[in-house]
């Protein structure tokens, strides 16, 4: 109070990613009730009023009150007498010696006189003066006129509102408005003068079903009536976050010339921004954020000379170019939010000296490029926020010069270089958020010096160097994130001195060393999260010894070991842990017992080799994701109380599949020992299932594919690989949206059913070692447009290879191997774009999309290719690989030029075939082949020479072909084996047949006079002596030996006899 500076007006403001949450509170002040809350910070009064204090006023409250006249302080002693020098008026002191009841009976006199006085003063003139009664009963029935329409104009207003869940009951006819939910009324007049219609907060994604159909149901819409001008005293309107959708806010809130704050943010309003609404000249408060408005302009706002706080978050001011020149001639002007606005880099001043008062900046979610300059004008700034632009270069040196700064939120742009010392100074700063740029260098020992900071966010950097000692002088810090940078190093021991320490963060770098003990005296920590580093060596039960708030424990991908007494009891209560890739078996964690709040844990890759604890299976706590991947557990599940997402896979379970809950999203049970049919899974409910995601691969599930996926329609991933089903696939699939079929080494038999064609989002369809047959439909190509992989493999398919696969984009895998297919390679296989390019920046084509909660993985469709004359699983990078193989069928005809152009194909295997001509020199520009199979057909001619440019192959064979004439010389062709040229004809490294100058081998140049009818007949008589001898090497001992006879016609009757039985 003792000061006139009042640049902070957050003094209750809290910081929650960097949204300001300003404080309200009702104040009387100049006799009037009025709603203070971003500006509460710049008030200062006192009332102490209605007491029965005596004395002197002090000297020391300042001469200001010596300048208001004596009715001021009238009701109290007479200010005109003196006071004594114990401050006691001195005709209090000269009664001193009257009694108590003196004292008492006079006050009771006074009461008595002064209500007789004031009860005649009113009354008198009323009784014996018409004129004054007449003037006292118009005024009284034009007060009462007056809030009658009040009444009336709400009761218009809620006419028009759609209200589902009925929160305006309390507006009847006839009742007292000012009791009516949401109006607020003066109190010495009784108009309104306040309307708060405001919803609710809309929910999380987490939040329950039925509190999310709460919410919607609590949002007004409808209509607005003008009959709120009627609210001639309305100084405050509060309509946001409801349903106002279809319609634009309504040009006569101009018209509203009492209103000093108008709320309508997140309320749906369209349309452009009403420009009279800047002829509400006593508005101090403006909030129009979350809605779909626009405006060309900004010269609207001009006119709200009283405006201190200005929030437009969303809006599209991408035309209005004049915002800097309008918002800072502002006068009042404190905070200006334009979040997400559509602004860029515009020919704007490069200082501002109109505006002192502004303290709060808020131009986040824009398209600027680089910093204003015109900010580092503005030296009474406490909160900065350009976050979620495109700014590049280095962070400038002048926000050192912003000394009353508080907040500063540059995340999410392309700011390089190192961070620099000049914030360090900065010793007001309490929140600091560099995260999501390209920062690099290293974090300074001067990070020491911001005392005040409390929030420390530079994650996903490419920050290096350690962590310096200095962070543990940050007393106050409560949030520390380094996550998803290149530090290396230990962690710390200092960190242990951060008593209000709640999030550490360090996941994602590359720090060695062991888990320190100073994170025991960490009393305040909630989130511990370091997964995804070297940290190695034992964790002890001592590290967690005062982690009594600790609620998240993310640790996962470390080397760590933690095996703790049996008996022990943890602490904490986590809702969240996360332990994979740690050592924490063989026995299965016993401490987890006493988790009783836990939602999400993960211990896959723990190295637990034990029998599922019932304990565990009977929690009392819901999980919403539960892994416990790639351990060796094992015994039956029944039942699976998870709300989200499960994952078992690569144990070794057994029994039939558990039961889970409606709600459940991901099953991945894959890799065990699971028995029975799909039935119970698929069909024991006539409820509708919410799982999107069914991976079952890898088990021992049998009989026919249930014909139920009616109550599955959530369904986008099903994989039912290497089990032992067995039948034709169902008509229900049709009822799906797949992005995934895999129906791989069973069973299955039949033509491909006219159902697959109702997914035009496939992206992986393989029904590979079956039994099925027929030709392969033409639909594939028109009714599979989005097939990134096509596996046929080892069926019985037959006919032609259709057309229309060349119409088939997006295909990067195709596998037909191992079937009758005939006829010839079409050519017009040079359509298959993504089989064209090089460019493989898309690794993610085959990840699952996935909700925005962070417990939700990224899912990767996994598939099992053949390169490289082997069968491997890809699942992250399947995206990165490109393949064709055709081989084992009856392909006829010329390998097309046009496979040349497939340029971006990394395996090639046309082996197998009757394939005849030469090899085409196009594939030769297939610089990015690693393995090319061309072997067994009866191709002829040279190896073309520029295949000396596959610099990529690992993998060749062209071997049994007729292939003639020398190896071309590279470094990759000399590299294999004698093997993958066998069965032609052909000289040069790395054959040890040497070839003539002209490319011809030796031997074939030595018997060059031979005739062609000659070496006809040498094989010709090469299989008849063969034949002879074979013939005679089995008949000569049968005829001549008659033992032989009898063994040899003894063991044929057993045989027959054997096969009789069967």
């Amino acid at each position: 109070m003792a000061t006139t500076n009042k640049t902070n007006n957050f003094l209750l403001a809290k910081y929650v990613d960097a949204d300001s949450f300003f404080l309200n509170s009702l104040l009387e002040l100049k006799g009037l009730e009025d709603k203070y809350g971003s500006t509460l910070g710049l008030i200062t009064s006192i009332d102490l009023s209605a007491n029965c204090l005596t004395g002197e006023i002090p000297k020391e409250i300042g001469s200001l009150l010596q300048t208001f006249d004596n009715l001021s302080y009238v009701g109290n002693h007479p200010l005109t007498k003196n006071c004594t020098s114990k401050g006691i008026p001195t005709d209090v002191a000269n009664n001193g010696g009257s009694s108590e009841g003196n004292k008492v009976n006079s006050l009771y006199v006074s009461i008595a006189l002064g209500f007789v006085m004031g009860f005649w003063g009113v009354v008198a003139p009323l009784f014996f003066i018409r004129s004054s009664r007449i003037a006292y009963y118009r005024k009284l029935d034009h007060i009462c006129g007056k809030l009658y329409g009040e009444r009336e104009a709400l009761l218009k207003f809620k006419n028009h509102l759609i209200d589902p869940s009925n929160r305006l009951s309390s507006w009847v006819e006839g009742g007292d408005c000012c009791e009516w939910t949401g109006v607020v009324c003066h109190n010495s007049t009784g108009h309104v003068n306040q309307l708060h219609l405001a919803s609710l907060s809309e929910p999380d994604n987490s939040a329950p079903d039925a509190e999310c159909e709460a919410y919607y149901n609590s949002l007004l819409g409808g209509k607005i009536s003008p009959s709120l001008l009627e609210l001639k005293h309305l100084s405050s309107l509060d309509l946001s976050h409801n349903n106002f959708r279809s319609i634009r806010i309504p040009k006569f809130f101009g018209l509203l010339e009492s209103l000093t704050y108008i709320n309508l943010s997140q309320a749906q309003f369209q349309g452009a921004i009403p420009h009279n609404l800047g002829n509400l000249s006593k508005l101090q408060y403006l909030d129009l954020g979350g809605n779909n408005l626009q405006s060309k302009s900004l010269q609207w706002v001009s006119g709200l000379s009283s405006l201190q706080y200005l929030d437009l978050l969303s809006a599209d001011l991408s035309e209005a170019t004049d915002w800097v020149q309008v918002t800072f001639k502002l006068p009042s002007l404190l905070e200006l939010h334009l979040s997400g606005c559509g602004l860029d880099n515009d020919p704007s001043p490069t200082s501002v000296n109109s505006t002192k008062s502004l303290v709060v900046l808020d131009l986040s979610r824009n398209s600027l490029s680089s910093v204003p300059k015109w900010i580092f004008s503005l030296h009474g700034l406490v909160s900065i926020d350009l976050s979620v632009n495109s700014l590049e270069g280095p962070i400038p040196d002048y926000f050192g010069n912003i000394s009353f700064l508080e907040v500063l939120d540059l995340h999410w742009n392309y700011l390089n270089s190192s961070i620099p010392n000049s914030l360090y100074s900065l010793n007001r700063l309490e929140f600091l958020s560099l995260s999501g740029n390209q920062l690099q260098g290293t974090i300074s020992s001067a990070i020491g010096k911001l005392s005040s900071v409390t929030h420390l966010d530079v994650s996903e950097n490419q920050l290096n160097g350690q962590i310096p000692l200095s962070i543990g002088q940050l007393s106050s810090l409560e949030w520390f994130d380094v996550s998803e940078n290149q530090l290396n190093g230990q962690i710390p021991l200092s960190i242990g001195q951060l008593s209000s320490l709640e999030l550490f963060d360090v996941s994602e770098n590359q720090l060695n060393g062991t888990f320190p003990l100073s994170f025991g005296r960490l009393e305040s920590l909630k989130t511990l999260a370091c997964q995804y580093n070297l940290l190695e060596g034992a964790v002890l039960e001592t590290h967690f010894s005062n982690l009594t708030r600790l609620t998240t424990l993310v640790a996962s991908h470390n080397r760590l070991r933690f095996e703790p007494n049996s008996s022990w009891i943890p602490p904490f209560h986590c809702e969240w842990i996360e332990l994979g890739h740690w050592h924490l078996g063989p026995k299965f964690p016993e401490w987890l017992k006493f988790q009783k709040k836990l939602s999400y844990l993960d211990i896959s890759y723990a190295g637990i080799s034990d029998v599922m604890p019932t304990w565990f299976l009977n929690l009392p706590t819901q999980f919403k994701y539960l892994n416990l991947s790639s351990n060796q557990l094992r015994g039956e599940i029944s039942y699976l109380n998870v709300r989200d997402i499960v994952d078992l896979s690569s144990n070794r379970f057994i029994g039939p599949l558990p039961k889970v809950l409606p709600t459940l999203l991901f099953l991945i049970v894959s890799n065990n020992s699971f028995s029975g049919s799909l039935f119970q899974l698929l069909c024991s409910s006539s409820s509708r299932k919410q799982m999107a995601v069914l991976d079952i691969d890898k088990n021992l599930i049998s009989g026919d594919i249930p014909d139920c996926f009616n109550h599955c329609q959530d369904l986008v991933v099903l994989n039912l690989g290497s089990n032992n089903l067995t039948g034709k696939i169902p008509p229900s699939l049709w009822h799906l949206n797949l992005s995934m079929l895999n129906i791989r080494n069973n069973t299955m038999f039949g033509e491909l059913p006219s159902t697959l064609q109702n997914f035009p989002f496939l992206r992986m369809l393989d029904l590979s070692e079956n039994h099925f047959s027929g030709s392969i439909p033409t639909w594939i190509g028109d009714k599979l447009s989005s097939l990134v992989i096509l596996s046929l493999r080892s069926n019985n398919f037959n006919g032609h290879i259709p057309r229309k696969v060349c119409d088939l984009q997006f295909l990067q895998n195709l596998d037909l191997a191992h079937n009758n297919i005939s006829g010839v390679i079409p050519k017009c296989f040079n359509n298959l774009s993504a089989m064209s390019t090089t460019s493989k920046t898309n690794t993610e084509v085959l990840a699952l999309p996935h909700a925005e909660d962070l417990y939700f993985p990224s899912f990767f469709l996994n598939a099992l290719l053949v390169l490289k004359g082997r069968e491997d699983e890809y699942g992250s990078t399947l995206g990165l690989v490109t393949s064709m193989d055709l081989s084992t069928n009856s392909l006829t005809g010329e390998i097309p030029k046009e496979i040349g152009s497939l340029v971006g194909l990394l395996s090639l295997n046309f082996s197998g075939n009757l394939l005849t001509g030469n090899i085409p020199d196009s594939i030769g520009n297939m610089e990015l082949m690693e393995s090319l199979d061309l072997s067994m057909n009866r191709l002829i001619g040279e190896i073309p020479p520029n295949f000396s440019n596959l610099n990529f192959l690992n993998h060749f064979n062209v071997s049994y072909n007729f292939l003639t004439g020398q190896i071309p010389t590279s470094t990759q062709l000399q590299s294999f084996e004698n093997l993958s040229y066998m069965g032609n004809h052909l000289c040069g490294p790395p054959l040890t047949m040497n070839c003539t100058s002209k490319g011809i081998p030796s031997d074939i140049a030595n018997n060059g006079s031979s005739s062609e009818g000659s070496k006809v007949n040498w094989l010709y008589v090469s299989i008849v002596l063969g034949f002879v001898m074979g013939f005679w090497g089995v008949v000569a001992p049968l005829f001549f030996i008659r033992s032989w006879r009898i063994a040899y016609y003894r063991k044929l009757d057993h045989i027959c006899g054997k096969l009789y039985v069967f």
